[in-house]
């Protein structure tokens, strides 16, 4: 027995179970490791062989074992994976990641993976990761159809976000897992729904005795106000089954309470009335746990704000700087005991409000799921939270499992850092009209940032520079009223913070009273201050003195930061540092704060280092990635940025990549061979290059981040790849632009660049109104409009701050009713390889971002295709392009000869656009594998064109708004982009392609008859008679709030059917939802004809309740026609369902039958 002990002991050092004595923080899990350990030696039935897997010792260790921790896995075979469908506020990127890591451990299980998805946008939905994919709504009728046609054995719920999670719950009642025999792998539907109903969760809690935030759960408003009653305000509203916080709030008084209740009821069935603890720290811990009750808390997270902003909205650092060593291990125990109570299987998010002057705690919630919080963990820990869940969901326990990070130790272990990391909300608030900025419980940011750093001071202003390039670091901004910018939070306190103590004077007790921010956060951005004072009295670059340099870099200060306060250029800044020998370190990622070697290619830089920790021998290529999400670039560029990474390491090339998105999937350190979590600036991209010594860099496939800083990369020594950003630069540039089309013989609408605004009056009288005007000084935010007259020309140029030779702007006429076209394509040496055509159903005016896209064309003539294909061809030669390039052309009436419409280019972008993967997956034809071999310029395919090829088959593509979630913005769609995702579906034809997509946008109801559905808007056009001819035969009731709009609707329909006036209370929010109630509205059609002037414009107040309500609206005469008539073909199909017998619907196919194979 002896002998056999020792044989044992040698072996469990390299599995693992010695390491957690890494630091104090791990005692505990040292405890379990150790007792763990005893039991192991204490079974007498074990084999004396304790088999070995090649790369991790400990993979055999649980061969010794014949109960529940001997190695059984879940025995299903085939899994079907919820996908989180288009990106919103509150479920964005990260479940593409999570999602995608979930199907990789699938893969190495050899489990078939069915995944449903209609976010064509994602990694996850392409094959090289899952074996079948369906485009398809994730709801619960759709996810049946597809269990009675693959039978699945087995489920995965809880990658999907909240939307799958829901799915789930539901589709669990509805009996449908029961009677296909489909396993739930993972956390068991019984604990999703305890930590999902609030009674449920506090009851649970109650029974460990951990303390809850006391809330009395409701479902009607009466309720909510007597249960504010007997709790006190002021009160925190939180619904129940909700995403994001999505309708919740806070209230002070009855009135105030009154207002949310009634809106948050419309979004939820039930929702809490609790006590608020504004102020207070908040606190969040992920913790695993596996099926037989090991645990471990992988990544601890504190908020730079204090309660009372949703967490995805709060700046965060992790792990945790303010906790004592007493906190830190009475929640942690908590977090373990609440974990192990509820029985989740895998990973779960427990959030806490921390006393901030004792220990005193709340648990505010408890996510039973991969969430916002756990991709962040994972990114900033290198612990791959979301792989390990879904092998625990297979049946693996920790001990079992190799940690990725040293690949020789154990996965059961807790990391303990020795760098931390800062999160920082991305905002796109000032894109939306009447939004309130203010932040809260209820998300409103579009994405995130994470900077990593030896200190706080460097990864804080490493963050706020990711966050948006026009911030430098740590500044300030103008605020009429400081202090109320302090108390209140909004998506700029931080620039309050940077104001108070950077120019006014603040002390850090004055901005703690006032924010409630923990002083040790305020004392450490003291730091930055007292440096930026040291910096500005310096005054000139030479007096900057090694010395000055090294400590500034060490609080993360740029060269630009530096330039700025002593009056200087961020170049010679460079040019000093570099003469100096200041150049950043390169560390890896290490989870086990050196004790361990880390076998890990996750790197960052900081200049708190001594020594690199890898050599530069590799040589690489380095891939620029998209940045942080926001409106208008987002994970579109992630599958682009990772499907070049995957093309350039298929053709042999050792591969590097830099991003700092922690949500997603080109942030996975396997994706490529140097994955740097790094800014994307100038600065920090040439440091990479200069220590990389890299061969060679690509600008083309991550948005308009990597595009900006091309031509200053190239100006100093490194070599870009494919097209040549002065050519680019002659794309961007108006004036260039426009004389090469001219000189290639390529129309464009007329433009002009005007320094005065008489000048701009002048020339919209001589083209004639409507005219688009673009400030040329407004980097993204509301730059663009279309003006119909003068009174509104002279209005929107007055508020220009400004209109003269410094600040021109740029007019175009603006043609209406034209149709609008997208080319994507890619060229080799100015000559197109391949190239596709999408149309919009969307009139010219919508953002393309915001337009619904068709592919192939359905209304195309071959003549305009050939015309199209000939100015592809010219774009591609004059600008000598290789690479993706996108277009995007108008086609309209020509007066003088109707016969032959005009075409016009309005802009074109040398790049990969948002349709990239779009185009691929519909044509089954990876347009970035050929971008990247026109980039190396070697195996160049021959020019194809694919839009000469026959399909029977058609594909839309619809955008995903978050309305919802922007309180008062008013959901009307014009030229600045507005949409925060997309999804797309595949049908037989254009009708069946539309009608899957929309019922895929997010919380999409479909109205059936005999429901009401409300009309209004402009009565001008046929629009909105046309919609209501299509859709009245069905058996729809149909109302109008006015006798005008009746009397134009009655001249569409047939006589005897009724339109009925209705009250339409604008200003009393209660009293509208009852009236909504009372006729069961369903769909909203509102075709105004501009956007609204004030709060109290009817059709404003029409499209904004809809929202509000979680009502289909149609606010587009195009795609309000489109859904006519596909309501008309389909809605029989949808009220003839019956429970017993299930008919799958035709457009119910995967995507590989669909295209015919998978080549994409």
């Amino acid at each position: 027995m002896v002998a056999r002990v020792v044989h044992l002991k040698a072996l469990l050092p390299r599995a693992g179970v010695t390491l957690a004595s890494l630091s104090r923080r791990n005692l505990n899990a040292a405890k379990q490791q150790s007792l763990f350990s005893k039991q192991f030696l204490q079974v007498s039935h074990y084999s004396t062989e304790v088999k070995k897997a090649a790369t991790y010792a400990g993979a055999g260790i649980l061969s010794g074992f014949t109960d529940e921790n001997a190695h059984q896995l879940v025995d299903v075979s085939k899994v079907l994976v919820i996908g989180s469908g288009g990106l919103s506020i509150g479920q964005a990127g990260e479940f593409d990641y999570s999602g995608s890591q979930a199907i990789k451990a699938l893969k190495e299980a050899n489990k078939q993976s069915i995944l449903i998805n209609p976010n064509i946008a994602t990694n996850q939905t392409s094959h090289a990761l899952a074996d079948e994919i369906y485009y398809l709504p994730v709801t619960a009728e759709y996810i049946t159809y597809i269990i009675e046609r693959e039978k699945p054995d087995g489920i995965l719920l809880t990658f999907g976000g909240q939307t799958g999670l829901n799915v789930g719950v539901q589709l669990d009642k509805m009996g449908v897992f029961d009677r296909y025999g489909v396993k739930v792998l993972g956390t068991p539907i019984k604990t999703l729904e305890t930590s999902e109903d609030r009674d449920l969760f506090a009851q649970a809690l109650k029974e460990i005795n951990i303390p809850t935030a006391e809330s009395i759960a409701v479902d009607n408003v009466d309720d909510a106000l007597s249960a504010a009653e007997s709790v006190g305000y002021p009160i925190i509203v939180r619904s129940a089954y909700a995403l994001g916080g999505l309708g919740s709030g806070f209230a002070n008084n009855r009135e105030e309470l009154h207002n949310l209740a009634s809106q948050s009821l419309s979004l939820a069935p039930q929702i809490l009335v609790e006590k608020s603890l504004k102020g207070w720290k908040e606190v969040e811990y992920e913790v695993v746990r596996d099926r037989v009750g090991n645990c471990i808390t992988v990544c601890n997270m504190e908020n730079f704000d204090p309660l009372g902003i949703h967490t995805g909205d709060s700046i965060v650092v992790a792990p945790s700087q303010t906790l004592s060593d007493e906190e830190y291990h009475m929640l942690r125990s908590a977090a373990i005991k609440i974990i192990r109570h509820l029985g989740v299987v895998g990973e779960c998010n427990v959030q806490y409000a921390l006393q901030p002057d004792g220990l005193d705690y709340r648990v505010i919630e408890v996510n039973a799921r991969l969430s916002r919080s756990s991709a962040l963990a994972s990114k900033a820990t290198g612990y791959p939270l979301a792989y390990t869940a879904a092998k625990i969901a297979l049946g693996h326990t920790l001990p079992e499992l190799p940690n990725p990070v040293t690949k020789t130790t154990s996965a059961n272990f807790e990391p303990s850092l020795d760098y931390m990391v800062t999160k920082i909300p991305r905002w796109d608030l000032a894109k939306f009209q009447h939004v309130k900025r203010d932040i809260g419980s209820s998300m409103k940011s579009v994405g995130e940032v994470m900077a990593i750093g030896r200190n706080f001071e460097e990864s804080f202003q490493k963050a706020i520079r990711q966050v948006d390039p026009s911030f430098v670091g740590f500044q300030g901004g103008e605020f009429e009223d400081l202090d109320d910018a302090l108390a209140n939070p909004t998506d700029r306190r931080w620039l309050a913070v940077g104001q108070a103590l950077l120019h006014e004077g603040y002390t850090v007790d004055r901005v703690h009273e006032l924010s409630r921010i923990d002083k040790w956060f305020l004392y450490k951005l003291m730091n930055i201050v007292e440096m930026q004072k040291e910096l500005e009295q310096i005054g000139s670059l030479f007096g900057l003195t090694q010395d000055v340099i090294t400590r500034a870099k060490k609080l993360g200060f740029s060269d630009k930061q530096i330039g700025i306060a002593v009056g200087s250029k961020e170049l010679e800044v460079r040019a000093r540092r570099k003469s100096f020998g200041i150049v950043p370190f390169v560390k890896k990622i290490d989870t086990l704060a050196a004790e361990f070697p880390a076998d890990t290619n996750y790197l960052y830089t900081t200049y708190n280092a001594t020594e690199s920790d890898v050599t530069f021998d590799e040589y690489g290529t380095m891939v620029l990635g998209s940045g942080v999400y926001r409106i208008g670039s987002s994970v579109e560029f992630d599958w682009c940025a990772v499907s070049t990474a995957r093309a350039l390491r298929a053709s042999g090339k050792k591969t590097i990549m830099i991003n700092y998105n922690p949500e997603t999937v080109s942030t996975d350190f396997d994706e490529v061979d140097r994955l740097y979590f790094e800014e994307l600036s100038f600065e920090r991209v040439m440091d990479i290059y200069e220590l990389e010594n890299a061969k060679g860099v690509v600008v083309s496939v991550g948005g308009q981040l990597p595009q900006n800083i091309a031509l200053t990369l190239q100006n100093n020594g490194a070599k870009v790849l494919g097209t040549n950003p002065e050519d680019i630069d002659k794309a961007e540039d108006r004036h260039k632009f426009s004389s090469i089309l001219d000189s290639i013989g390529v129309d464009q609408p007329l433009w002009k660049e005007l320094t005065s605004i008489s000048a701009a009056e002048e020339f919209a009288q001589a083209v004639g109104y409507p005219v688009l005007v673009r400030p040329s000084y407004v980097l993204s935010g509301a730059a663009m409009s279309v003006i119909r007259d003068e009174s509104e020309l002279a209005e929107k140029l007055g508020n220009a701050a400004e209109v003269s030779s410094e600040y021109p702007v740029v007019i175009s006429k603006f043609i209406e009713g034209a149709e609008e076209i997208d080319i994507d394509a890619v060229a080799a040496n100015g000559k197109v390889l391949v190239h596709a055509v999408s149309e919009h159903v969307e009139n010219a005016g919508i953002h393309s971002g915001d337009a619904t896209l068709v592919l192939p064309p359905q209304s195309l003539s071959p003549e305009i295709m050939a015309r199209l294909k000939e100015i592809a061809d010219k774009v591609a030669h004059a600008w000598k392009i290789t690479g993706p390039f996108n277009m995007q052309i108008i086609k309209a009436q020509n007066p003088e000869n109707p016969e032959v419409p005009d075409l016009k280019v309005i802009e074109c972008n040398i790049r990969a656009s948002r349709s990239f993967p779009f185009v691929s997956k519909v044509l089954g034809v990876n347009f970035i594998d050929v971008a990247v071999k026109a980039l190396e310029g070697k195996d160049i395919p021959e020019p194809v064109d694919l839009m000469k090829k026959h399909y029977d088959y058609v594909a839309t593509k619809v955008p995903q708004f978050s309305f919802t979630r922007l309180a008062g913005a008013d959901p009307f769609l014009g030229v600045e982009m507005a949409s925060t995702g997309e999804v797309a579906c595949f049908g037989k034809n254009l009708t069946e392609a539309y009608w899957t997509s929309i019922q895929s946008t997010m919380n999409f109801h479909l109205p059936k008859p005999p429901s009401g559905i409300l009309f209004g808007g402009d009565l001008t056009q046929e629009y909105l008679g046309e919609v209501a001819k299509t859709i009245s035969p069905i058996g729809y009731k149909l109302y109008t709030t006015s006798a005008e709009v009746a009397d134009y609707l009655k001249q569409y329909i047939s006589e005897g059917t009724e339109v009925q006036v209705i009250e339409f209370p604008k200003t009393d929010k209660r009293k509208l939802r009852e009236v909504f109630q009372k006729y069961d509205i369903q769909c909203v059609f509102n075709l105004a004809r501009a956007r609204a002037e004030s709060l109290l414009d009817e059709d404003y107040v029409m499209r904004r309740n809809a929202i509000d309500f979680a009502i289909p609206l149609f606010n587009e005469p195009q795609t309000s026609l489109l859904f006519a008539k596909a309501l008309k073909e389909n809605i029989a199909s949808k009220l003839n369902q019956k429970e017993d017998h299930v008919v799958i619907p035709e457009e119910v196919r995967r995507w590989s039958e669909f295209i015919g194979g998978k080549p994409v």
